[in-house]
């Protein structure tokens, strides 16, 4: 599975994740980035998107910043 890019803009009204036109992903987050709580509905919402389980989803980069690099596996 793939490798995505991730531009996060946490404390939003609504959780959503949407692919731009560049290839890359935007995804608006309801938590705010306070102890890892924005990292973890990232997670969340990615593993949703692509039907895997929260542990096939791992962020690879960016886990203190809003660009982030984030790997997902296919194994379950």
């Amino acid at each position: 599975m793939p490798t995505i890019e991730v531009r996060v803009k946490p404390n939003s009204r609504v959780s959503l994740l949407e692919v731009l036109e560049d290839g890359s992903w935007f995804a608006q987050i309801k938590a705010p980035p306070v102890d890892g709580k924005a990292n973890e509905k990232l997670v969340a919402l990615v593993a949703q998107h692509f039907g895997v389980s929260k542990a096939s989803v791992t962020i690879k980069t960016g886990t203190t910043g809003r660009r982030k690099l984030v790997k997902i596996d296919d194994a379950t």
